[in-house]
């Protein structure tokens, strides 16, 4: 069968394939540097004539023309399952509506419970055998194509083309329309230099990383300063499976740190469900046998995690209260990011044999009028639990690292004011007391 005939008889201009959105559709957009540029442009230009279309999407970096040509919320509803930047300032102004959500479970949630009336995603450049390659979004984008009514492709010459283990690609005859043009470079995003909280927090953890160790790095930050570091350690045949693959990773392969070798699950292979970082990382996943792409749903699952032998989970949170709750996703009732897949990392690490989850933070940051304050509170108030405290492991802040499992109410207050800012240590203890949570041989 030709191929590409079928392919040429499905081509439309954005314009062309967008008119089959109505009025009260829910459109989903793949995420990330897969968002899908050309279509939700021309899905903007049609705002007068619809009324009431909900769109969903995730890690958005782009400028989302329907939202910003619609400020009354009239025509486009959009909506986020993990927050980037970008939509967290969307939320602060009343333009994006948050969906709570764990990544692994996001697949069956469309599957089971959604609507999906027009799916559309970024994909590499058909194949002569008739299939797309996801690229980097990978990880949640195969399912709700599955669900769609009407599934439209735009074709980005300029999308890495990633092997995966499963729900990589999809094929010619299950897409409704296809759109081509002219891209810009993919956005880049560089590691930040470390801060010196972040190297003091990094102290603390990496004597506890084993050669042979297999690492999920969050998103942010500290995570990344570890893979750094990890990078320049004496430290051998580290491998990777991770919700998000980024530059810590590539830094790690050229420093010949990266190599899977130990792994006793997927051997020599690293997984990941999404992927975004430099332009010479790009280049290191594009067609790499050694870097894997798969399902969230799979690869964040806790008993696919709890099956690898010395998985070491880190992870940046926002706040944690004296109960050991921790808050990764919001700030009071403002939302800054998601829950993702940090929760499945802390229960999988824990289930590893010999595995270790990691949550770090700065012990204090400052206000928009440059007041200090504590990231270890008394109790929350209106802040989003991620983690509950049940589930909470070893926590780190520049002032040391506390391990909270099996502790009771008062040595976890204990614990965690002793890692928190000298100046905040004082009215902690005070609140401690308050809340029936301290005893008097409690060290001050």
């Amino acid at each position: 069968m030709n191929y590409y005939d079928e392919y040429r008889g499905k081509l439309r201009t954005p314009e062309e394939a967008v008119k089959v959105v109505k009025s009260g559709d829910w459109v989903d957009l793949s995420p990330n540097i897969t968002f899908p540029v050309l279509l939700e442009a021309a899905l903007a230009k049609r705002h007068d004539e619809l009324f009431d279309v909900k769109i969903r999407s995730n890690l958005i970096f782009h400028r989302l023309k329907t939202v910003e040509s619609d400020p009354e919320r009239k025509h486009f509803i959009y909506n986020s399952w993990h927050c980037s930047n970008y939509e967290r300032q969307l939320c602060d102004r009343g333009l994006c509506n948050f969906i709570p959500m764990i990544f692994r479970n996001l697949g069956p949630y469309y599957r089971h419970f959604l609507t999906v009336n027009v799916a559309m995603a970024s994909v590499t450049p058909m194949d002569c055998h008739g299939y797309f390659n996801l690229s980097v979004g990978t990880g949640v984008t195969r399912t709700i194509l599955e669900k769609a009514d009407i599934v439209i492709l735009e074709v980005n010459e300029r999308l890495p083309h990633m092997l995966g283990g499963f729900d990589e690609m999809i094929h010619i005859s299950e897409v409704d329309y296809v759109v081509e043009g002219e891209h810009e470079a993919l956005m880049q995003f560089p590691m930040e230099e470390p801060t010196e909280s972040d190297l003091r927090i990094a102290d603390y953890i990496l004597p506890m990383i084993p050669s042979g160790a297999t690492l999920q790095l969050g998103i942010g930050g500290m995570p990344n300063v570890i893979g750094s570091l990890l990078a320049k350690s004496d430290l051998k045949d580290l491998g990777m499976h991770t919700e998000l693959c980024s530059d810590a990773y590539y830094e790690l392969h050229q420093a010949g740190k990266l190599t899977n070798a130990k792994k006793n699950y997927y051997r020599w292979k690293g997984l990941t469900g999404l992927a975004f970082g430099s332009g010479d990382f790009y280049k290191w996943i594009d067609n790499n046998p050694t870097v894997i792409a798969a399902p969230l749903e799979y690869v964040n699952s806790p008993e696919v995690i709890g099956r690898i032998d010395n998985m070491i989970s880190i992870n940046n949170c926002i706040a944690v209260d004296l109960y050991g709750q921790i808050s990764a996703e919001s700030a009071g009732l403002r939302q800054i990011s998601g829950t993702g897949g940090q929760l499945d990392y802390l229960t999988g690490a824990a289930m590893s044999r010999g595995g270790k989850a990691f949550i770090c933070m700065s012990s204090t940051y400052q206000d928009k009028q440059g007041k200090t304050h504590s990231r270890i509170v008394p109790f929350f108030q209106g802040d989003i639990v991620t983690d509950p405290r049940s589930q909470a492991y070893y926590l780190v802040t520049e002032y040391g690292i506390v391990n909270l499992v099996g502790r009771t109410s008062w040595e976890r207050a204990e614990m965690l004011i002793s890692i928190a800012h000298p100046d905040f240590r004082d009215e902690l203890i005070k609140a401690a007391e308050q809340q029936k949570i301290w005893i008097s041989s409690n060290k001050r």
